[in-house]
């Protein structure tokens, strides 16, 4: 048996973790898989349940198949739970926990993916676990008994969004567990974990992909052509599970847009600024962003190898060679690392729902002076004094 083979992306060394414990039969009652956004821990995580219950789907199992169950959907003894809205109904979930069934990369989360029937839809849920939810759902499930398998898992995926009291209530049922019982949680925050839970936790962390795996998996799973696998891996930022669901057109036009707001950015043209600003803020969710996000680093990625090297191998968006050459030519003294640096600083505030027209505009501001070897005018200890500098 090689655990994941047949759908896991990657993660050589935390599926060789898997056989060794499955292997030496010490099997524990908590497992605590964590990683970045979209390296495949929910997939991972239900892999593992259909490993431990014996559901030949996932993983090819050969002669330790023991179940009749097509997946871990229609398994009795696995049971997945997502973060949810206080205005989801269970009903919600379950509609998502089906698309989840068919691909194990699906995004699923309500806080990545507000609506299932409109990929545009902007508006951000918070997603987390009321006291309620584990009351009502979870906790009722801890209490079974095996049906078929050799023991209930319960997936917790993104425990870091667990409330305080919800998080004391859960640890009870750590401290506590039957024989018969697993749990396997996910989270991309680990640190933000309670000690508590963490300690009684075996932890299985997962890489960031490899730029050669994410193509692999495009192409050999998505049935993406090896061309587009090739630059969509190079824009990824490791993340597989987004990655396959780019627009590849759409990602050459944000790459244009880009380039037009690295331009701009240098020339300070407010009323162009702010209106591709409000563009992107319009047009994608959360996830979308990031994505712009990623294209853009990307892109300044090119000028800073181009810059120091001259070679045009080397180059993602080889198709914009002639721009990245202008770019070159004129930011001989740009700050380009730094650029990068306040980019990452985005990231987490597009995730807090920070106007994107606002955080686009500021960075604009910040990467004009960068641009010409400058220091931003504005210190870090006072980026508010941006937005006034702007209208004045």
């Amino acid at each position: 048996m090689k655990f994941g083979n047949r759908r896991i992306i990657g993660q050589q060394r935390a599926k060789q973790q898997v056989e060794r414990i499955l292997h030496s039969e010490r099997v524990s009652h908590a497992y605590l898989i964590s990683g970045a956004n979209g390296v495949g821990k929910t997939a991972f995580a239900l892999a593992m349940a259909e490993v431990i219950n014996g559901v030949d789907h996932l993983t090819e199992l050969g002669t330790h198949k023991s179940s009749k169950k097509s997946s871990w959907f229609t398994h009795p003894d696995i049971h997945v739970f997502i973060p949810k809205p206080t205005s989801a109904k269970i009903e919600d979930v379950r509609e998502r926990l089906e698309l989840l069934s068919k691909d194990p990369y699906e995004i699923v989360s309500f806080a990545q993916r507000p609506s299932i029937n409109n990929d545009n839809a902007t508006k951000n849920l918070q997603a987390f676990y009321p006291i309620d939810y584990f009351r009502d759902e979870i906790r009722p499930i801890a209490k079974l008994r095996p049906n078929e398998g050799e023991r209930v898992v319960i997936i917790l995926t993104q425990v870091e969004t667990m409330r305080k009291e919800t998080a004391n209530a859960f640890l009870k049922l750590l401290e506590e567990p039957s024989d018969r019982l697993m749990f396997i949680l996910t989270t991309e925050s680990y640190e933000s974990l309670l000690p508590t839970i963490t300690s009684r936790c075996q932890h299985i962390p997962l890489a960031t992909l490899k730029l050669s795996e994410v193509e692999e998996g495009l192409i050999h799973i998505d049935g993406v052509s090896p061309d587009d696998a090739a630059y969509l891996a190079r824009v990824s930022g490791g993340n597989y599970a987004s990655t396959r669901f780019f627009d590849i057109d759409r990602l050459k036009q944000t790459r244009d847009e880009i380039v037009d707001y690295l331009r701009l950015s240098y020339s300070q043209d407010a009323t162009k600024l702010s209106k591709l600003s409000q563009d992107w803020q319009s047009s994608n969710n959360i996830e979308g962003l990031i994505s712009v996000t990623n294209l853009l680093e990307t892109y300044i990625r090119d000028i800073m190898i181009f810059r120091e090297t001259g070679n045009e191998k080397l180059v993602t968006n080889i198709d914009q060679l002639d721009s990245i050459k202008k770019f070159v030519s004129s930011l001989q003294n740009a700050k380009l690392e730094e650029m990068i640096t306040h980019l990452d600083d985005c990231r987490p505030m597009l995730r807090q729902n920070v106007s994107p027209k606002l955080i686009f505009v500021v960075l604009a501001l910040r990467f004009s002076a960068l641009m010409r070897g400058q220091n931003p005018f504005i210190a870090d200890t006072e980026k508010w004094k941006h937005l006034p500098a702007f209208v004045d």
